[in-house]
Parts: structure tokens; C-alpha cells; sequence
């Protein structure tokens, strides 16, 4: 079986956003790549997540071609093609409605930075991307998602550019969040806890409409003390 091992990656992936409680039904989506074969492993559309196995990921290629899979994939598969081949670094993409987070997405607001627990995992804000335009959602709609996306990452119109390895996420106006990782499951840890953050942001702003984001230098500590080249949590 073709990518046997990403297989039961993007497998254990979708099965942890259930888990967490981050997705209804048949709701949501992990994907994974595999960079030297130019091969993305995408959960199968429709398919109840307690019914899935690893022979049911299908495989496409970068540009959404089906090589192997009995299935149709995911409806989101050229999202997540489009940010593989956008955001070199990353591979894995996970897409859920989580509650908080798509709740931020529908209200077209970024979450902003509060706290430490933002700043272990995102470099500021989580952005926002612009709505799409009538004739994007009529056209390929789906591509046009992901062109958003990285539109935002590039710093469409005023905004700034952001590097999408410092903060794996984007929301989608009026739609939900897409998560991205190192890996399948790198990409759904920072899902779940996209959805932890987005919690306590909703919960700060309902005590404290006006409340102040983290300091630069608060944000700056806590980010690097986890990622970079002189990170100091954990074991190494």
C-alpha cells in the first residue's frame, strides 16, 4: 500500500480532532504530505471517522490528481494542495469548525494575542483573511479558499506579511479555521489548541471589551522559548 506509514499519520491525525471534541459527524479534514514523492494523504469525504481506516486515505498529487484511493477525497483537497505547495515547510493541514475559533472566523475578527498560552504556539494574531468575492465563491471555490489564505500570509493590501511557520493558522472570513504543522499531528495539536486560545480570547473580551494584548517582550519569551534555535522547553 502506497504511503502506508503517512497513511496511518493522517489517520491518527483526523481521529485526534475527534477526540478533542473539534469536529461533528463527518465534519473536518487532515491531510499530510510527503515531500520527496510529491504525495498528499487526505482523509476520504463523507466517511464516518469511526468507520475510517488507513487504506481508505486517498493520495493525491500536489496539484489535487488522484493517484491511489477507491474514495473521493475530502471536498477541501486543492486547499490543502495549494498550502503545500505555497508553504514549503509545512506537512500536515487540518481543517475543523471548532466552536470558538469559527466563531472569531464568522465575526471576521482575528484572535488577538492575550496571553502566554497564545504565545507558546502563535507569533501574534491569528489572522483573518478577506471575504471572497461572489464570482471567487461561484468559480473554484475551494482553490479560491486557499489563494485567500495565502494572500493573507503575503500581506495582502496594508496588512503585514506573516510567516506561516510562526503562526500556523489562518480563519477564514465567514467560514472556519485551516491549521497547519510539521506533520499530521503537529498540524492537529496546533488545531486543538487554536481552539483553546480562541476559548479564553472569547471569554477575556466578554469580561474586558478593551482588554490589552500581550507585551512584545511577553510575546517574544514565551514564543521562543519553544521554537527557534535557542529554544529551552522541553527535553530537546
Amino acid at each position: 500500500m502506497l504511503l502506508e506509514k503517512l497513511r496511518e499519520e493522517v489517520l491518527a491525525a483526523n481521529l485526534e480532532l475527534v477526540r478533542q471534541g473539534l469536529v461533528l459527524y463527518t465534519f473536518g479534514n487532515a491531510s499530510g504530505v510527503d515531500r520527496e514523492q510529491g504525495l498528499v494523504v487526505i482523509k476520504p469525504s463523507g466517511v464516518a471517522y469511526d468507520e475510517m481506516k488507513p487504506e481508505h486515505m486517498v493520495i493525491a498529487d500536489l496539484e489535487g490528481k488522484i493517484v491511489e484511493g477507491e474514495l473521493r477525497p475530502s471536498s477541501d483537497l486543492d486547499t490543502h494542495t495549494l498550502l503545500y505547495r505555497e508553504f514549503p515547510e509545512i506537512g500536515g493541514v487540518v481543517h475543523t469548525h471548532s466552536e470558538f475559533a469559527t466563531s472569531f472566523a464568522q465575526a471576521r475578527l482575528p484572535i488577538p494575542a492575550l496571553g502566554t498560552t497564545h504565545a507558546d504556539y502563535f507569533y501574534g494574531p491569528v489572522p483573518v483573511t478577506l471575504p471572497l468575492s461572489d464570482e471567487a465563491i461561484g468559480g473554484q471555490y475551494v482553490h479560491e479558499t486557499g489563494l485567500a489564505i495565502v494572500a493573507r500570509f503575503k500581506g495582502e493590501g496594508d496588512s503585514k506579511a506573516i510567516d506561516p511557520m510562526a503562526v500556523p493558522a489562518c480563519l477564514v472570513a465567514g467560514h472556519a479555521p485551516f491549521v497547519w504543522g510539521k506533520t499530521p499531528h503537529d498540524a492537529a495539536h496546533n488545531a486543538v489548541v487554536l481552539e483553546a486560545v480562541a476559548r479564553m480570547a472569547y471569554r477575556t473580551v466578554s469580561l474586558e471589551a478593551n482588554a490589552i494584548g500581550v507585551s512584545q517582550a511577553l510575546l517574544d519569551r514565551h514564543y521562543f522559548r519553544k521554537h527557534g534555535r535557542d529554544a529551552t522547553y522541553g527535553q530537546g
